[in-house]
């Protein structure tokens, strides 16, 4: 099984699974856990039997993946069913969020440099998972996210402790004054090189946490850039549009 890489936050919860995979030239198209970028369907079928099977959990897990379409819907799943894990026809439609307080269901994200989010409020026991990208940060997806805990399941956000798993970073995302152009407001989030911009989404993200009421102490930072790191992640721009994706998820014993 390849490494995992973990959140130090979140270790301290023994009956809280959660991981982030990296890359593995023994496993298949480098351990990607992806359906729906055209990979041999078996083969990743079987990486994510051997992730699953790697978890640590006692007993078995139920996973949810979505339809990942860069929005700011957020679903709530409330049944232990899985959902998207055997195939993408009953993947979660037309979403970038999930919420559970179901134990032993496991959410997951699949990137490939946008920004995935794990969240656990570790006294109303609720999960969550983000992924943002661009567009996704724009739309504020993960202060929603947040948003939609406290209401649905009254969490307090000082409660949450959140992990920003790995993603491109600023040092290497380089965007155009049309998309630079929605994060303006926060000037601290760009550096502008040779007429263009370097974007800084986990920093983004972070503010969003902390604009829903999180404190810093509760937010870890991976601080691991994707485009950098791509003996350890699939990187989409530095691969040049690679088809793997790694997968962050989060879940509860059941």
């Amino acid at each position: 099984m390849p490494e995992l890489y973990t959140f130090d936050l979140f270790t301290q919860y023994p009956a809280l699974l959660h991981g982030v995979t990296t890359k593995s030239q023994q496993h298949p198209y480098h351990f990607s856990l992806a359906l729906h970028t055209g990979e041999h369907p078996q083969d990743i079928l079987a990486n994510r039997d051997t992730l699953s099977k790697n978890l640590g959990s006692a007993s078995p897990l139920t996973h949810i993946v979505a339809n990942q379409t860069h929005s700011d819907h957020i679903g709530i799943i409330t049944e232990k069913k899985t959902k998207g894990w055997k195939n993408i026809e009953d993947a979660v439609e037309d979403c970038d969020a999930l919420i559970t307080d179901t134990k032993g269901v496991m959410l997951t994200i699949l990137t490939a440099d946008c920004v995935p989010i794990l969240l656990y409020d570790t006294k109303k026991e609720v999960i969550a998972a983000i992924h943002a990208g661009w567009r996704g940060t724009q739309k504020r997806i993960t202060q929603k996210t947040v948003h939609q805990m406290v209401q649905t399941y009254h969490c307090d956000p000082k409660d949450i402790i959140a992990g920003i798993a790995p993603a491109i970073g600023r040092c290497c995302y380089e965007v155009g004054k049309e998309v630079a152009g929605h994060f303006f407001d926060t000037p601290e989030s760009l550096t502008v090189k040779n007429d263009k911009y370097m974007l800084d989404l986990p920093y983004l993200n972070k503010q969003q946490l902390l604009e829903a009421g999180l404190t810093e102490a509760n937010i870890q930072m991976s601080g691991v850039c994707t485009a950098c790191e791509t003996k350890r992640f699939f990187s989409y721009r530095k691969e040049d549009g690679c088809s793997g994706r790694f997968m962050s998820l989060i879940g509860m014993e059941a």
